[in-house]
């Protein structure tokens, strides 16, 4: 790594984690640019940021407008150092379910907005002092997830491109560029927020609902010593692992856990959050 200024981008910046995670990296001394579809709302994390932090609209199913930001990043901040996919949607239900069009749009976004944006953060990573690309996954990136099952479909797509993308890097010698997976339980965002009374997303209320700071700091330590795989929490990571080693097992067990999980979309409903989780964002 060289020294002097460095940019990091985030995608899906505008609101949730991906704004908490823009905000960590300022605070890490990076130039922050700040992404998202929305771009009012991306301007708004920046601003709230202040200091050198700058945002545009992005849409990560792109491939050029991503290079573009990218180089942007680079130029701005001296070079791209940090690159976090973040951006991601959620349609529920079995697949037969989902429209063509909602099938599409999930894995234009989870999958083929990642592709793009590791490509286009390879691209300046590359020969340009390295750099690292957090790629935001999830628990259902490990397992089965009836109810979410494209979008699990996709979690899976993400861990596969990652640690194939990272062992490609390798084999070309280059060791400065990092990928790493975060692949976390559910996150108590606007995303799972506007799940709470939909029983096709009870595997995401099945364990306890993280926290955005919790996720972050995830990230944090990513960043200081690299992974390619971390689970938060990780003794999540453990069991998910263990069922997706025996699937028939998982496949016959996951009905009971998704009742725990409309119990415990009910309770939450009908007590109110805990005081951590108030107020998403």
């Amino acid at each position: 790594m060289t020294g002097g200024p460095t940019g990091a981008l985030v995608t899906g910046g505008g609101r949730g984690l991906g704004a908490r995670i823009a905000e960590l990296l300022a605070a890490r001394g990076h130039v922050v640019h700040v992404t998202d579809l929305d771009g009012d709302a991306a301007r708004a994390t920046a601003d709230r940021i202040g200091g050198s932090a700058y945002s545009s609209a992005l849409d990560v199913r792109d491939a050029e407008a991503c290079e573009a930001a990218a180089r942007t990043t680079a130029e701005r901040a001296g070079r791209l150092a940090v690159w976090v996919n973040n951006a991601g949607v959620l349609v529920t239900g079995p697949a037969w379910t989902n429209t063509a069009e909602q099938r599409q749009l999930m894995l234009d976004v989870n999958v083929g907005g990642v592709m793009n944006g590791t490509v286009a953060a390879i691209g300046q990573m590359r020969d340009h002092g390295g750099g690292h690309v957090v790629n935001i996954a999830s628990l259902a990136g490990l397992v089965a997830v009836p109810g979410e099952t494209v979008y699990s479909g996709t979690k899976h797509a993400v861990m596969g491109f990652s640690l194939s993308t990272q062992a490609d890097l390798r084999r070309a010698k280059v060791r400065d560029v990092r990928i790493s997976c975060i692949c976390p339980d559910g996150i108590w965002t606007p995303m799972l927020h506007d799940r709470l009374d939909d029983p096709e997303a009870a595997l995401s209320f099945t364990g306890r609902l993280l926290a955005v700071d919790e996720v972050a700091a995830a990230v944090d330590r990513v960043l200081d010593r690299p992974r390619q795989v971390t689970a938060v929490p990780r003794w999540r990571g453990t069991q998910v692992r263990l069922l997706d080693a025996m699937p028939g097992l998982a496949v016959r067990a996951l009905p009971l856990v998704v009742l725990q999980g409309r119990r415990t979309q009910r309770r939450l409903q009908r007590k109110g959050l805990p005081a951590r989780l108030r107020e998403p964002r």
